[in-house]
């Protein structure tokens, strides 16, 4: 039992490894002998090779925190705007509350110059001069302390200037990062090269996970590979893709792209192995018009060629219900089966 199950682990084994040392478009393919009589099945062109897969169709990141840039100083002061709209919620948040206690600890403290200026039922302390800033900043005024000198009127018309400014500041911060529109578009975790029909292709599934549709949605598909420069240093290179389909005048489901690997294409005659070699990534950005904001979404990913399927293809998520209704499955929404 154990010799046959190391027979079969080594045999798996030998099978993977010349999967990663096999051109893209003849894994999953015949054996030779099969693929010389079916010769002129992969001599077809890219155009005519699109054609035939477009039939077929129709029935059915490396991130920011991963670069570290060296001589660029990134002034949070000269884009302010910027970051306050890129940072967390929990980064946000915290700056404004440091920020809010920050700025009325310092008009406390000046108000501690001249505290005889400030008329209160009781003795001043910071703590109440601190809560008078407070007041005085969001421009309430309880009354049971006022102003009364010329230094201690100068401070609050300043802080009330102040306070009127970062209102205005903080509620458009909060309104442009609600406001800011995103496209709820899901990727599929893997991408596959699917050789259905004996067109092999590179398939990438996409989804819209809101219930309004997506309009005139437009795909770009780039392939981003290091290579050995004429100057022999290495310099990142982007090769499009060309799609079957790369404009969707609506999205409303889900959608599979699709790159046919022919004599044209970047990836043809290319390995698995090359490719991780090269640092190869293939780069998906996708846009379009939310119906219900009116506004121009847009999401990208990207897939490293560890995260590619060679002869696999996407299961089918849209079915038919009883009732005449159609259902879509998101949780298989993933999934892929071997072909």
């Amino acid at each position: 039992m154990m010799k046959r199950l190391l027979r079969r682990y080594k045999k798996k084994s030998q099978i993977d490894k010349e999967i990663r040392h096999t051109p893209l478009e003849d894994v999953g393919g015949s054996s030779p002998a099969q693929k010389k009589k079916e010769s002129g099945r992969f001599s077809l062109s890219t155009r005519e090779a699109a054609k035939r897969f477009r039939a077929h169709a129709l029935v059915e990141e490396k991130g920011h925190h991963d670069v570290v840039r060296v001589g660029l100083k990134d002034s949070v002061w000269t884009d302010l705007y910027h970051h306050a709209l890129t940072a967390s919620w929990p980064a946000f948040t915290a700056v404004a509350v440091l920020s809010y206690l920050l700025i009325n600890l310092i008009f406390a403290l000046l108000y501690m110059v001249a505290p005889d200026q400030i008329t209160s039922d009781s003795q001043h302390t910071l703590l109440s001069l601190f809560f008078f800033s407070v007041q005085t900043l969001s421009t309430v005024g309880y009354g049971g302390m006022t102003p009364v000198g010329i230094y201690a009127n100068a401070i609050v018309s300043l802080e009330v200037f102040i306070g009127m400014m970062l209102t205005a500041v903080a509620t458009g911060l909060l309104f442009a990062r609600f406001a800011r529109p995103r496209a709820r578009i899901m990727f599929s975790n893997t991408a596959v090269v699917s050789s259905e029909s004996g067109i092999p292709a590179l398939c990438i599934r996409i989804a819209n996970l809101r219930v309004s549709v997506i309009l005139s949605v437009d795909v770009e598909v780039a392939l981003s590979r290091l290579v050995m420069g004429e100057n022999g240093h290495l310099v990142r290179k982007f090769d499009q893709l060309l799609l079957v389909q790369s404009h969707v005048p609506v999205l409303r489901f889900a959608f599979v792209m699709a790159h046919v690997i022919g004599p044209e294409s970047p990836l043809h005659g290319k390995t698995m192995a090359e490719l991780e070699t090269e640092e190869a990534e293939i780069i998906v950005t996708v846009t379009g018009t939310d119906e219900a904001l009116g506004q121009t979404v847009f999401a990208r990913t990207a897939y490293r060629f560890d995260r590619v399927r060679n002869n696999h293809r996407f299961v089918d998520i849209v079915v038919s219900r009883p009732d005449g209704r159609i259902a879509v499955d998101y949780t298989r929404f993933h999934d892929v089966e071997q072909h």
